[in-house]
């Protein structure tokens, strides 16, 4: 996946102009992607960071999602390859926080350092790269001493290193955290108990939060169009009874917070992500097929109202 990413991260600084991003070579050679920061972004970088997140083993695309009675912009995502792609790679499971500086990281590198031990040995994925990319959920650009830190942890020299960047009040950063839909549904099967590698293939859609005025605002939105507006689908290796015990205890729907905008939840917790239930972290709406029995089982709901509020109020 890091050579599919390098190779993806060339693409995008090629098209430089074309997606609005802007091309930093750091003093440790590493190479930097401003998707959002200091550049204007747009949907086309979170478009492409996006695949970037998935290591170039998922697709991404805008479509009209259905919410009610309206149709709101919206990504669609899909891979063959849910584990590697999503769990491996995609995740935000990675926190970059050498001294003084602070950002999520997605993206391929993951693999390779495999900082999140526990999670990595039950995937039983290894990437051993040579080089290798990263995302960065962040307001603020990685300086010389961030890349060299690492590219410490993931066994890699600094110049063979590519960071991409935005934050969450960007279009870019949007766009990837919408591309997340498939991968929240995963993250809950994982914490639940279930086998991902049991996933055969997935695909979601996800309404587009529009750019909200601060980052503390965009982690309420953008969180709120999975958790309110996020459609995900799953074939899976696995039988009927299963599927079914499964399925209830997939959608956000299954927190008692759900119904309140992620905003809200998110104060009442002080800013806090490990003091909220994590049974809320999962799409709206989940659809699980049984790849031996063709069955088809279906839980959560869809709440345009709470998506509303929270979307588009001051």
């Amino acid at each position: 996946m890091n050579e599919r990413a390098w190779a993806l991260a060339d693409q995008m600084a090629a098209r430089a102009a074309e997606l609005r991003i802007a091309v930093h070579t750091l003093a440790c050679g590493a190479r930097v992607l401003d998707a959002g920061i200091a550049a204007s972004g747009g949907i086309a970088a979170g478009l492409a960071l996006a695949e970037l997140c998935m290591g170039g083993l998922g697709r991404v695309g805008c479509t009209a999602v259905t919410l009610g009675t309206e149709t709101w912009p919206g990504v669609e995502v899909w891979t063959d390859h849910p584990a590697a792609c999503c769990m491996a790679s995609q995740y935000a499971g990675w926190a970059i926080n050498p001294a003084g500086y602070f950002a999520m990281g997605s993206g391929p590198l993951r693999a390779s350092a495999r900082a999140e031990t526990e999670l990595f040995a039950r995937l039983g994925y290894v990437e051993d790269a040579s080089r290798g990319v990263l995302v960065l959920e962040t307001r603020t650009l990685p300086a010389d001493g961030v890349a060299q830190w690492i590219a410490l942890k993931a066994r890699i020299p600094p110049d063979r290193l590519t960071l991409a960047a935005a934050p969450t009040a960007s279009l870019a950063g949007a766009v990837q955290i919408a591309a997340r839909i498939v991968e929240t549904g995963l993250h809950k099967m994982d914490v639940v108990g279930f086998d991902v590698t049991r996933v055969v293939n997935a695909f979601g859609t996800a309404p587009l939060a529009p750019i909200a005025r601060s980052d503390l605002r965009a982690i309420g939105r953008t969180n709120d169009c999975i958790l309110y507006g996020g459609r995900a689908y799953y074939t899976m290796a696995a039988g009927d009874d299963e599927l079914a015990a499964l399925a209830e205890r997939l959608p956000a729907s299954s927190s008692p917070d759900y119904g309140v905008p992620f905003y809200e939840i998110f104060k009442r917790c002080d800013k806090d992500f490990y003091r909220i239930d994590p049974r809320l972290f999962s799409p709206a709406e989940v659809w699980l097929t049984s790849a031996t029995s063709g069955r088809t089982f279906h839980a959560g709901r869809i709440e345009p109202v709470v998506l509303r509020a929270s979307l588009f109020a001051d």
